[in-house]
């Protein structure tokens, strides 16, 4: 028997290991499963080129639990090793001293376990001890039995192995015991192993017998050795593409369509990504794209290999370039990554053109699905904006669709207001904002449907790139202000009438938490509905940008803010007039003394404050000032007092709240008690 110590000049190398890898432990069986494919494949090569003439045979990898032993085995029939060899690649970390590598590596730990040699010493990650049973394929060779206990120090010596190849007997530690479990290691076989083109044995298959599982006689094997990214595009029809994404996502819909990466310059790049049906939540749908090493999972998430916005596409990318374990900062700087990026980029884009130009209404039928990644990917990338923009489509809430210019086209001069800008009108909820877009339609309008999760930041962006160009929800404002083609008609209302009519309307408005109404006025045709609500564009996109982003900085300020909504009331009527009629009749003598006396008052004040204008504050007297405070009181007094007339007015007149409650319900604002309270009534002026 041999005794020696790990080539390395400190004791620390195992803790150091442990410390570094202990939140990707459980990847020891990936590199110590891959490391069996790689001598397999070896063996392989060997034979196909009259190195080794040998039986090939049973090449499959073998991965056994002994829970009584409490030992994980992975086994190979590949090349083997001699011992010459053990000591050059197992007893030997790395060909520099351990300082310099510790100090290289202490703050990577992706990039420790792929340095040379140290994939095997993984194991140590959750072993007490490792062995290494092997043999070599070399003719005259003695088979070797390596041990360590995770010190420096190892045992070697000669011993007896029937076959060629390595065993691999790790000695579960107490704190790892989860490895001994047969669930846990099917997973990880089949997360991290199962496409790696050796076939991989775990077991044997297991059939329902007698009211349990019980094992068969053949191997339970966990991968593909064959996928379909490996294979040539012309080998594969479209339901081989299919069933393949149905490995990758079992319980995924069918994708809408595939794209196939083969690239052998300047860098090496096979797989195929999907476009999955996508709707409203982009979270739910990232990290679904897998990385592959020459068929080896390396990662799923793919956030600096891919842009951000490609992460919304499912499916494998496999390079030799990026290697088993990278780290981020790796990533952000790798030539090769940087390539791989603008190559996926452009593909990408050149599908969805390809698609668009061969078959214009298998994209329109795809469109809702691609438009969250579409749109993501032009709001993210300038360059993807500019490929983009000529298959985008907009659609209408008549379900038509169209380019930017087909869209131009479309409204250019009808929809342009006497600033000559043009007004792109869209809803994001057509039922709710039915009536809006009725009108919108009355007057000759088109209206789009913008209702997905990025719209809110698509308009804005749009209002940039296109000239003179303006979306407005279409219940922002009336249509006849949203689209200014002439100069408004003033209201017919007097002052002392708006106001009375502020007074009706505002007693009766429902408080609604953190929500600010407005009463206005304007004159439009007498058919239009009398009241109505909007809500001004600019500050309900800033709430939602807000809502969309989680808030920060000037758009946390925009969602603190109360909502606020316009009441418009509609002075041409014949409701509204038939209102204001009654509310004269009934409180026109009432009000009138309060109306005299209020017109004295302020005519004080203002004689007052005449008298003041050229003086200080200080050289004002006492008296003239707490004069004008018991005024100001009298005028709040009066004022307060005709309030409560045009409430009581109000609150007798059931009309007034009927018309609110139109307008609330027709802006799905009316629910609850209010909602049923508006049912009675509706019944009762029937």
């Amino acid at each position: 028997m041999a005794k020696g110590n790990i080539g390395v000049t400190s004791d620390n190398i195992f803790p150091v290991i442990k410390k570094f890898l202990y939140s990707d432990h459980e990847i020891f069986l990936r590199e110590l499963v891959s490391n069996a494919v790689d001598a397999t494949q070896k063996l392989k090569t060997l034979g196909s080129v009259g190195e080794f003439n040998g039986e090939l045979g049973d090449l499959t990898v073998r991965v056994t639990i002994d829970k009584e032993a409490g030992t994980l085995t992975i086994s190979d029939r590949g090349i083997g090793m001699t011992g010459e060899e053990i000591n050059k690649y197992i007893n030997q970390i790395a060909f520099s001293g351990a300082e310099e590598f510790l100090e290289k590596y202490k703050n990577d730990a992706q990039a420790i376990i792929g340095h040379f040699g140290l994939g095997f010493y993984s194991s140590f990650m959750v072993s007490k001890q490792v062995e290494i049973f092997t043999q070599s394929h070399k003719e005259n060779t003695t088979a070797q039995h390596w041990s360590c206990d995770g010190s420096p120090e190892f045992d070697l010596e000669e011993t007896i192995k029937a076959d060629r190849g390595t065993d691999i007997v790790l000695h579960i530690d107490d704190e790892n015991q989860d490895f001994l479990e047969e669930s846990k290691i099917q997973g990880l076989l089949t997360k991290y192993c199962k496409f790696l083109p050796i076939e991989i044995a775990f077991g044997k298959k297991k059939e329902w017998k007698d009211g349990k599982n019980v094992d068969t006689e053949n191997d339970n094997i966990i991968n593909n050795t064959n996928p379909a990214w490996t294979r040539k595009p012309a080998d594969l029809k479209d339901e081989d593409y299919t069933a393949f994404y149905h490995e990758l996502q079992p319980m995924g819909e069918d994708p809408l369509f595939h794209i196939h990466l083969n690239v052998d310059y300047p860098f090496n790049l096979t797989g195929i990504l999907y476009f999955p049906k996508i709707k409203n939540n982009i979270e739910m749908q990232r990290n679904k794209i897998q990385l592959y090493c020459n068929q080896v999972y390396v990662t799923d998430h793919v956030e600096n290999i891919v842009p951000e916005y490609l992460t919304l596409l499912h499916g494998v990318i496999d390079s030799p370039d990026i290697p088993l374990n990278v780290s981020r900062s790796y990533l952000q700087s790798d030539g090769n990554v940087k390539k791989i990026s603008s190559h996926i980029t452009k593909k990408v884009a050149d599908r969805l053109t390809e698609i668009f130009k061969a078959d214009r209404l298998q994209f329109e039928a795809k469109w809702d699905h691609l438009k969250l990644f579409i749109q993501y990917g032009m709001l993210s990338d300038e360059k993807f904006y500019e490929r983009g923009e000529k298959i985008a489509l907009l659609k209408n809430v008549d379900g038509k669709y169209f380019t930017f210019e087909e869209y131009k086209t479309l409204v250019g001069e009808n929809q342009k207001d006497k600033n000559d800008e043009v007004i792109y009108l869209y809803t994001n909820n057509a039922d709710e904002q039915y009536s809006y877009i009725q009108n919108a339609k009355d007057k000759g309008y088109d209206v789009l449907s913008m209702d997905g999760q990025l719209d809110v930041h698509v308009v804005s962006q749009l209002e940039q790139k296109f000239e003179k160009t303006r979306f407005v929800r279409v219940d922002s404002d009336v249509i006849e202000k949203i689209i200014q083609k002439d100069e408004v008609a003033q209201v017919s209302f007097t002052t002392d009438e708006r106001n009375a009519l502020i007074s009706v309307f505002e007693s009766q408005l429902p408080t609604i938490g953190k929500t600010n109404f407005i009463i206005t006025f304007e004159q439009l045709a007498p058919t239009t509905t009398p009241i109505f609500i909007t809500q001004n564009e600019f500050m309900r996109r800033m709430k939602d940008m807000s809502a969309l982003q989680g808030g920060g900085g000037m758009m946390n300020f925009y969602g603190e803010m109360p909502d606020s909504y316009n009441i418009v009331v509609n002075a041409a009527h014949p409701l509204v007039g038939k209102l204001l009629a009654d509310e004269e009749a009934a409180c026109s003598a009432s009000v009138a003394p309060i109306a005299t006396e209020l017109i004295e008052v302020e005519a004080k004040i203002n004689k007052l404050k005449d008298s003041h204008k050229d003086k200080k504050d200080e050289e004002i007297p006492s008296a003239e000032k707490a004069e004008l405070e018991d005024l100001q009181k009298k005028i709040d007094g009066l004022t307060a007092d005709k309030k409560a007339i045009f409430k009581a007015f109000a609150a007798e007149n059931k009309q007034v709240r009927q018309l609110l409650d139109l307008a609330l319900l027709a802006s799905n604002m009316l629910k609850g008690e209010a909602l049923a309270k508006f049912v009675k009534r509706s019944v009762e002026l029937m």
